[in-house]
């Protein structure tokens, strides 16, 4: 017990004389510039251990540094393993990433073509800037402002670049007109050029009106009701729409296009994900064209949104899909805006068909082996024969009527098409080679000819005054010329299709898109295909 008293007694003393020899024995360590060091170490930061590392080097790193850099490079190394469609769009490309979408973008309105360090107008935009000052079909330009770009090794990027600009702001272009021996300056001031998301609606036959949608846009909803109400009084009782290598858009576009030609109360697709509850999207009934047999063309290059049109076209048995698997997009993105203006893509949401399958094929093994898909089908043949591609029996769905389809990756088509080889030569290969001598040899042709075609209207114009010319001939001189040997065999053999191809090309020069499509199509197996069908009405 006298023992345990003392005890009591001195350890609080002992402790008290080791906390005071302590703080003594501190003091001869002292130095001011440590203890800001520390207290700097420990400074408190509300947020994340990212937001705390970006702070710890903004204000305690050696040197000068740029946080913001360091933030553009770290944000795609956060998102990289995410699924391959969650992507970071920084703010200076903000535009030119939703210029497609929003349909529209500040420019003067030519479609130019950059030949042999030459840039020449293929086409003035009509009603645009550049035809209100005047500009003409076949102006070559020497200048944009200040800067010489003929003869100059530039882009067509940069060039397009320096062209395009905020509308109301104005461009001086120095320009050589065939037949002008002085240059003509003209100052432009710079517009909203509309971004065409239809490139061409017209009747293939005399009850077949054919439409190419190549996005959705904010505008396509519109242009593609236009065309469909245009065909319609021409005598339109089937449609083919072409949605070979359309990459998709905005979702309520497509849903909007999709309920056109539904009934009431047909499921056209629904969303599903972690924090995103299912939510189903209906047709209303209101569709003006539920009567008119459809038919639409895929390839490996159709991909989210116009997946789903394809797949809600199938699913609820109303129409003909033709041509091959589609790409197999089937996540929902939601663009986010970043405090500097830039924007994360974030994947929120699967989307399911009407038969329930997901579209989506796996990522699972990463973003490389995901892109390299197509290629490996190529490899596999399925581009050649239907019978290479092999189904998941678990993955098997049922359409409205009851007809077999199947998820796991992309839509197949009821009609398969296999890739046409048709007039393949190591001839033409070579010409491709060589810088695409085809279109090349058109873009002189239409330059020489072009005040002998300027009254021509349509294609068939346009077919017509070509019968007169061996094209084929004429471009095997040209590329003669620029040291591609002439090959009879391989002449003979691509004839059909060079032929075709290069008619095509005079008439895009000549008429844009509704001269391209028209000739392109006679030569295009799918195409032809979908044109005998009777495709599938309501």
């Amino acid at each position: 017990m006298y023992n345990n008293k003392w005890k009591a007694i001195l350890l609080p003393m002992i402790i008290a004389l080791a906390i005071v020899v302590g703080m003594w024995l501190n003091t001869l360590f002292y130095h001011p510039q440590m203890v800001r060091a520390v207290q700097n170490t420990f400074i408190p930061v509300q947020g994340s251990k990212l937001d705390m590392i970006l702070n710890m080097i903004n204000f305690s790193y050696v040197d000068t540094v740029n946080v913001k850099d360091i933030e553009e490079k770290a944000i795609p190394l956060l998102i990289k393993d995410l699924d391959p469609h969650t992507v970071y769009i920084p703010a200076k490309d903000m535009s030119r990433v939703n210029e497609e979408m929003l349909g529209n973008f500040g420019g003067i309105g030519v479609q130019f073509y950059k030949y042999q360090d030459t840039v020449t107008v293929v086409k003035v935009v009509p009603g645009g800037p550049s035809a209100g000052a005047g500009l003409k079909d076949g102006d070559r330009i020497v200048k944009v402002n200040d800067s010489l770009v003929a003869g100059k090794k530039l882009s067509t990027d940069k060039i397009m670049g320096m062209m395009r600009g905020e509308v109301g702001t104005d461009v001086e272009l120095t320009l050589k007109r065939r037949g002008v021996d002085k240059p003509i300056i003209k100052k432009i001031t710079r517009g909203n050029i509309p971004i065409k998301s239809v490139d061409i609606a017209y009747m293939a036959n005399d009850t077949t009106g054919v439409i190419r949608v190549k996005t959705f846009g904010l505008n396509t909803y519109d242009e593609f009701m236009q065309s469909l109400q245009r065909l319609h009084k021409q005598g339109m009782r089937k449609v083919i729409i072409d949605l070979r290598g359309n990459e998709g858009g905005i979702l309520p576009i497509a849903i909007k296009m999709i309920n056109e030609f539904l009934p009431e109360g047909r499921l056209i697709l629904y969303t599903e994900g972690k924090a995103s509850p299912r939510m189903d999207y209906n047709s209303n009934g209101r569709g003006k064209f539920q009567d008119i047999a459809v038919v639409v063309l895929i390839n490996e290059f159709s991909a989210s949104a116009s997946e789903i049109f394809a797949g809600a076209i199938q699913d609820n048995d109303r129409g003909i899909i033709i041509g091959r698997r589609s790409f197999g997009k089937g996540l929902v993105q939601e663009q986010r805006l970043l405090p500097d203006s830039s924007a994360l893509r974030l994947t929120v949401a699967r989307y399911y068909i009407p038969s329930g399958r997901s579209i989506q094929k796996p990522y699972d093994q990463g973003k490389e082996k995901y892109y390299e898909d197509i290629y490996q089908r190529l490899l596999h043949g399925e581009f050649g024969q239907k019978d290479s591609i092999h189904f998941d029996e678990k993955l098997k769905y049922k359409t409205l009527g009851g007809r077999t389809v199947y998820g796991g990756g992309g839509i197949m088509p009821d009609i398969f098409v296999p890739e046409d080889t048709l007039g393949y030569s190591k001839y033409l290969a070579e010409l491709n080679r060589k810088g695409q001598l085809p279109y090349e040899f058109t873009f002189e042709f239409m330059d020489l000819h072009r005040d002998e075609m300027k009254d021509i209207e349509d294609y068939k114009q346009l077919l017509k005054y070509l019968s007169k010319f061996d094209l084929v001939e004429m471009m095997a001189d040209y590329a003669e010329k620029r040291g591609v040997k002439r090959d009879p065999k391989g002449i003979r053999d691509s004839y059909p299709v060079l032929n075709n191809s290069l008619k095509a090309y005079i008439g895009r020069h000549a008429l844009d898109d509704e001269g391209f499509y028209p000739i392109i199509y006679q030569e295009d197996v799918t195409f032809q295909k979908a044109l005998k069908n009777k495709g599938m009405g309501e």
